[in-house]
């Protein structure tokens, strides 16, 4: 294990605040000779997944954490200017059971207290802590603010409440960001933490990537609050410090008090969560009490259903392709699948809700066609099976099923009352930066008028995937004005580092209880 771990780290899903790329996050800590990095977006894990699989990617051990926003009174408690004074708390994952938690609480936040941000309260904080490190978090955490208020009372009411709770796995958080009050506040987080006898451990609450980005933070911070660089009242941050530091840099800043970059080594060695992929868990589907397995009623299906669209006298190859798609539905592990799909659709058209004939490669199958899923008959069309389901490149089955968007609601609600509200969710979608919303947003920050940056927006081509890179190489005069006009390569500078950022997010359009998760 290294000197220094990251334990305090926002990234791009710390939507319009956090400014590093989960990608370019285990890069950057190998780079710096860490073998160990926490994410801890705002409130949210949406990032998770895939800063584990970069972290694995890399050889760095991947942390999962939260920075939780905690309610000031309870979760459910939402009144103006009381409530919407939420505190933060870092919450970091040890174990398998820790994750289980961790995105509970996540989960309660936004379920039942959503209130600007998605808040936890001490009650459920305190009922799934089990297998989580707590750290006390930045100059927003409750123990640092009763302590900036001057309620040293408060404050160690505060930290033995969670000392109480996570016992050794609490630590007080001490941070070297060049904020004036984080000096005052580390003297008073030292001071009560060696009174109180709970560890210390240092941080650095990392927003971006390098010290140089700050500036480009600066302007990310702009377009979140809809501000400009130039309004004397916008938010920011004053420092140029919530960078990716390297273990050196922590360890001459915290020189005095190294057991606290020391602890970070240790709750490193703590946390251990494995993830598995390729392992589908499905609702179970009740069939029929007549037959002995799930297999056994799918297949029922599929032999009525070709013969109701074939007729009695089903062409061999019909068969054969049929008997087939069930052989490998069954070994890939996917029966409940396909009944529980063939369910809600005919559900829907049994009460004449408009159902589309089906889109993509589920279109392939002759078993969705036999038994209604789809209506594109594969063989009249020389589809192809494999398109959807292969043995030899295992992925989750995706049917592309419209229904009428003025009766999917009932389907939806059909749905969650037969296999339970827990085992349905509603898929998210990330708006992102694209170039020319990234050029609009950066000029309007940077107070380039309107009229100027529509017009360099209105250079970028009018092309998928296009980037502004590319639109620079193909379009000579945008080529010729980043070269020649610094306040044009300003504007582009900043709007290619921003470009792909998450912006915001909504409840994508395909509200299927079993499509894989997108991100657009």
């Amino acid at each position: 294990m290294g000197q220094f771990v990251h334990l305090h780290v926002h990234s791009e899903y710390s939507l319009l605040d956090g400014a590093n790329r989960i990608k370019d996050l285990p890069v950057r800590a190998k780079e710096l000779g860490m073998d160990s990095l926490a994410l801890t977006d705002h409130g949210v894990m949406y990032g998770v997944i895939d800063f584990y699989k970069a972290c694995k990617k890399e050889g760095i051990k991947p942390i999962i954490g939260c920075e939780v926003y905690v309610a000031p009174r309870t979760r459910f408690n939402k009144e103006p200017n009381i409530d919407n004074k939420y505190f933060h708390l870092i919450l970091l994952a040890k174990n398998n059971q820790g994750y289980q938690n961790l995105s509970k609480l996540v989960s309660l936040g936004f379920i039942d207290g959503y209130y600007y941000k998605p808040r936890i309260d001490l009650e459920i904080l305190e009922k799934y802590s089990e297998g989580l490190i707590c750290l006390s978090a930045c100059l927003a955490g409750a123990v640092n603010q009763a302590l900036l208020n001057g309620d040293e009372k408060k404050a160690e009411e505060v930290a033995l409440w969670h000392k109480k709770v996570f016992g050794e796995d609490y630590y007080i958080e001490i941070q070297n960001n060049g904020i004036a009050e984080q000096v005052l506040a580390n003297q008073k987080l030292i001071k009560l933490a060696r009174k109180l006898d709970i560890p210390l451990v240092a941080t650095n609450d990392a927003h971006y990537l390098k010290r140089e980005d700050a500036y480009n933070h600066e302007v990310l911070l702009c377009i979140q609050t809809g501000k400009r660089m130039s309004d004397e009242d916008r938010m920011r941050f004053e420092t140029e410090e919530l960078y990716i530091k390297s273990p050196e840099e922590m360890i001459e800043y915290f020189k005095a008090i190294p057991e606290a970059v020391e602890n970070t080594v240790k709750i490193a060695e703590k946390c251990n969560v494995e993830f598995e992929f390729g392992h589908t868990i499905l609702p179970n589907y009740d069939v029929p009490k007549e037959y002995e397995t799930h297999f056994d009623y799918l297949k029922k299906l599929c032999d009525d259903g070709l013969k109701n669209r074939y007729g009695e006298n089903i062409p061999e190859e019909y068969l054969k392709r049929a008997e087939y798609e069930l052989e490998v539905i069954k070994k890939m592990g996917y029966t409940d699948y396909f009944l529980i799909v063939w369910d809600y659709i005919h559900y829907a058209k049994t009460n004449n809700i408009p159902v589309g004939p089906g889109r993509g490669s589920g279109a392939g199958s002759i078993l969705a066609y036999a038994i209604e899923i789809t209506d594109i008959d594969p063989m009249k069309y020389n589809l192809l099976f494999e398109r959807f389901l292969n043995p030899e490149r295992i992925s989750m089955p995706d049917f592309d099923v419209d229904f009428s968007d003025e009766e999917r609601d009932k389907v939806i609600d059909y749905v969650s009352k037969k296999y339970g509200h827990d085992h349905v969710s509603q898929i998210i979608t990330f708006g992102t930066l694209a170039a020319k919303n990234a050029i609009r947003n950066v000029g309007r920050a940077l107070d380039i008028s309107l009229q100027e940056t529509d017009k360099i927006a209105k250079m970028i081509p009018r092309e998928i995937h296009i980037t502004i890179k590319k639109a620079i190489e193909q379009n000579v005069e945008l080529r010729e004005l980043y070269e020649n006009d610094e306040k044009i390569k300003k504007l582009l500078d900043i709007s290619m580092w921003l470009e792909g950022m998450p912006k915001n997010t909504s409840t994508h359009a395909c509200r299927s209880c079993y499509n894989k998760r997108t991100s657009r």
